[in-house]
């Protein structure tokens, strides 16, 4: 436990923040894989009694190539996606259905999310989950009746807290124009929002980027009325997180002069326009923060019972904000927690709590309550697997 020495980011004279909507091609390969995780823990369970080996957490997004209009469009190319992994695929001659379990998750997933496209017609599904290997394997197996699971990688989670002013204005943003409300009233917003949002001292620019639906405008007038939409949604989402100097630019590069617009066939740019990949988008708390700390590591598709690399990333979120908001003395804190590969997953090989104190020194009374808070969230980890999931991510 150490005392933060970084000024708050808040403060800082310049923040950006940055968030990928769920319709962006990097949130989709998080999310598939996000399914293909959740589909096999499914069966594992109810065949097997318990969630087995697996880690589905690469993804590959490739564009398709398509031809959108006002009042339609085309897809000319599908969209190819490509899940790689290593999966428990056969347990005493029990064969594990795993391209059925990933072609049902991931068109379902794609269905209910992306409505304006086709889940068959518009995208080409690739599973490349081979067996993991005999030492993983027999790793994730090696432990006592009871006992918690052995970390299957060295590898660090990080989480902070509070969220500043930015980071909440930039996620109400986004979960605002992909709300299922908006996407009532306006359906010609698509899914694909992205949102990088940079304070300078008082000053907040946000540049959004929102895919449109052709099917849904009609013209280049109707294009712009739904652009504008997107902008008033977002400067009043923005405004209800904080007061802030505040100017909105949508689809930026548009040239409605030369008829150059942000217009698609099935509301996000993996129609032709982007290529993605799992673990390049949002951290676990929903954002990409480089004033922040932060770690490289995906946790979408990665096992729930031993990988440290989804585990920690998870409760040093939970403990940093645990401590904020248990401890009265403390006004900030970051957790930084490193697995050795083959220890208990409970059991970290550092975990470090550093604390802003709103009045130092902190009393030995709070110092006791921090320790408290940080041993009960990594016994607690050992059950997150059991833990129900929420709503995806971007949706209110």
């Amino acid at each position: 436990m150490s005392e933060l020495e970084s000024h708050p980011a808040g403060t800082l004279p310049v923040e950006v923040v940055e968030r990928k909507g769920l319709g962006h091609p990097d949130a989709i390969c998080d999310a598939l894989a996000e399914e293909l995780s959740l589909a096999l823990s499914g069966f594992y369970l109810e065949r097997f009694g318990r969630v087995l080996h697996h880690n589905v957490d690469k993804v590959l997004l490739c564009a398709g190539m398509a031809r959108p209009a006002f009042g339609g469009g085309e897809i000319l190319e599908p969209i190819d996606i490509y899940i790689c992994g290593r999966a428990t695929r056969e347990v005493s001659g029990v064969r594990v259905p795993v391209e059925d379990l990933a072609d049902t998750a991931c068109r379902t997933w794609l269905r209910q999310h992306l409505p304006a496209l086709d889940p068959v017609r518009h995208v080409r599904l690739h599973l490349l989950v081979r067996p993991g290997s005999p030492e993983l394997v027999e790793l994730f197996l090696r432990r006592p009746a009871g006992a918690a699971a052995l970390a299957n990688d060295s590898s660090i989670g990080v989480g902070y807290a509070p969220l500043s002013d930015l980071e909440r204005m930039t996620l109400a943003v986004e979960r605002r124009l992909n709300s299922r409300a908006v996407k009532q009233d306006t359906p010609a917003l698509g899914q694909d929002v992205k949102v990088l949002s940079i304070r300078r001292r008082e000053r907040v620019d946000l540049t959004v980027a929102c895919a449109i639906v052709g099917r849904h405008v009609r013209s280049l007038p109707e294009y712009l009325a739904a652009r504008d939409r997107a902008r008033h949604l977002a400067a009043g989402a923005a405004r209800e997180v904080a007061d802030l100097d505040l100017m909105v630019d949508v689809n930026a590069a548009d040239d409605p002069a030369t008829g150059s617009v942000y217009l698609t066939v099935t509301g996000t740019s993996a129609e032709s326009g982007d290529d993605g990949q799992a673990g390049r988008g949002n951290r676990p708390n929903g954002l990409i923060t480089p004033c922040r700390p932060m770690s490289l590591e995906a946790t979408a598709g990665k096992n729930p019972v031993s990988h440290p690399g989804r585990l920690y990333q998870i409760a040093a979120a939970r403990i940093a904000a645990g401590v904020v908001q248990s401890v009265e003395e403390v006004a900030a804190a970051e957790c930084y927690l490193t697995s050795r590969i083959g220890q208990p997953i409970t059991d970290p090989r550092i975990a470090e709590v550093r604390l802003r104190p709103r009045h130092p020194p902190l009393t030995p009374r709070a110092s006791a309550q921090v320790r408290g808070l940080v041993e009960a969230e990594l016994q607690r980890l050992a059950r997150y697997w059991a833990e129900p999931h929420g709503a995806p991510e971007g949706e209110e």
